[in-house]
C-alpha cells in the first residue's frame, strides 16, 4: 500500500488509514484526512517539503513526515 507522501502531482488517491503510532495523526485527522476521502496532490514546495492536498474543497499543506502516515489506494 502507498502513502500520501508516494502520490505525483495532480494525482488523486482514496485514504485507506492514518497510522495511528504517528505523533500527529490526530491533527491529521483533525484536518479532515479520514479513511473514505479523496485527495489530490496540488504541489509540492521546491524541496518536496510540504505538500499541498486538496480535500473536501480545501487546500491543506502538510509536513512529507506526516504525509508518510497517511495510507492511499
Amino acid at each position: 500500500m502507498r502513502t500520501a507522501a508516494e502520490i505525483s502531482n495532480g494525482e488523486k488517491a482514496v485514504i485507506m488509514g492514518i497510522d495511528s503510532t504517528h505523533p500527529s495523526s490526530r491533527r491529521i485527522i483533525e484536518l479532515g484526512f479520514t479513511p473514505g476521502q479523496e485527495i489530490e496532490l496540488v504541489t509540492r514546495s521546491l524541496f518536496n517539503d510540504p505538500l499541498a492536498f486538496s480535500i473536501r474543497g480545501a487546500l491543506i499543506a502538510i509536513r512529507k513526515k506526516e504525509a508518510a502516515s497517511i495510507q492511499v489506494i
